[in-house]
């Protein structure tokens, strides 16, 4: 599916999600219920399910979470992984929960003996670590050493952690060094995947609220998935959870790094033949296919004289001329539908499509009946509008005219 080689890493399992090796790669993210509220938070677990995600992680930092996990756990419809920060213990308590998985971070608990501690029962359990690196929460001693956060004090942290697992004979590791600064992320990363062959947990920390941090997020994660680095994902977003798992969806269906399972929208950016509002009618659509799980190309455009040439390879678009919208299916022309139905149009026909196929869904219309029409809009556009909307060969003869004055 892609044009590059994936890093070879070692294969852990998260509960029942393959993490490593030649799994796909699996999206993640973190509830932000309290934990004790056993309602509330399987309430969002669920929500990110729907949403894509793979695995959820949720905060044990007090005995009532670590009890709360054990009312969760059984009942939530993904892997669940406890975060632990200062309390070893919270590790401890979390795995008598029945977790999946931990998140321990090394410039939190210090002390080898409770880090090993931890490691031994997870061994016996056979339950996995993500050594979670934070630029924001290094160790003192390795800022002091580097002069500062650099990516070769960040790996130097993942490895003394893998260290101490390697003392209690634990290798059911994956590794993340995440940073809010993108190119010391992705520096990071690089380094770290040069080292060790365990899976990486790949993320910008801290990216922030939307569009910036979507931005960031996609910028660390996407550099470091086309070089084939990188094994499971997290957009550390603040927002609403669910952004998280939408973003990091359609981060790897835009990639082909995993099977299309919702609408991947595409539309044109309007211009001066438009006979609609692009903008208006692409929001709806999207709205309106955002909870169905029909995994098609969909394409809005603007007007009939580009946007099915355009849009040929989509599988379904419609495009808009003379108050009508036309409905065309892999570049052919097989609908005309009034301008306020356009979206309700979409939908019909992508989920017959979806169920039935393409050549069903081109078999029951008059495709030659619904091309007459579009050549009809299409022609009277070009009367209208003409050929050359922006004038380019008057705009050519002044700018010679200029030229040749000089």
């Amino acid at each position: 599916m892609t044009a590059y080689a994936r890093r070879k890493t070692r294969q852990i399992s998260v509960g029942k999600v393959a993490v490593g090796g030649n799994a796909p790669i699996s999206i993640q993210s973190m509830t932000i219920t309290k934990t004790a509220d056993v309602e509330g938070t399987l309430q969002q677990i669920y929500a990110l399910a729907a949403a894509g995600c793979d695995i959820v992680r949720c905060t044990c930092n007090e005995t009532e979470a670590a009890e709360g996990l054990a009312q969760i756990v059984p009942r939530s419809p993904v892997p669940i992984i406890a975060d632990i920060h200062h309390q070893y213990k919270m590790a401890l308590a979390a795995m008598e929960a029945g977790v999946h998985g931990l998140r321990l971070n090394p410039g939190n608990i210090r002390k080898p003996e409770h880090i090993k501690a931890v490691a031994s029962e997870a061994r016996d359990r056979k339950v996995p670590i993500r050594i979670g690196v934070n630029g924001g929460s290094l160790d003192p001693a390795l800022y002091e050493k580097y002069g500062g956060l650099t990516a070769e004090a960040m790996v130097e942290s993942a490895l003394r952690e893998i260290a101490y697992f390697e003392e209690v004979d634990f290798e059911l590791i994956k590794i993340s060094v995440k940073a809010s600064n993108v190119p010391l992320m992705i520096e990071a990363y690089r380094q770290l995947s040069e080292v060790t062959n365990h899976p990486l947990h790949l993320g910008v920390t801290e990216a922030g609220p939307l569009p910036g941090g979507l931005i960031k997020a996609t910028a660390g994660i996407s550099t470091l998935l086309m070089e084939g680095i990188g094994d499971t994902i997290r957009y550390s977003l603040t927002a609403d959870p669910v952004e998280e798992a939408r973003a990091g969806r359609q981060l790897l269906e835009s990639l082909g790094l995993r099977e299309r399972k919702n609408v991947d929208l595409i539309a044109c950016p309007s211009c001066g033949r438009a006979e609609i509002d692009v903008i208006d009618v692409a929001n709806r659509a999207q709205a309106a296919f955002a909870d169905k799980k029909i995994p098609l190309q969909i394409a809005v455009m603007g007007c009939v004289v580009n946007g099915p040439g355009e849009a040929r390879e989509a599988d379904l678009g419609i495009a808009a001329g003379n108050k009508r919208g036309h409905l065309f299916v892999k570049g052919r022309n097989v609908a005309v539908v009034p301008e306020s139905e356009m979206v309700e149009a979409l939908i019909d026909w992508a989920t017959y499509i979806h169920e039935h196929g393409v050549d069903a869904a081109i078999a029951r219309v008059d495709t030659a009946l619904a091309e007459r029409e579009a050549t009809k809009d299409r022609n009277m556009l070009l009367k209208e509008h003409g050929d050359d909307v922006n004038h380019a060969d008057e705009k050519i003869v002044e700018i010679r005219k200029k030229v040749a004055g000089n």
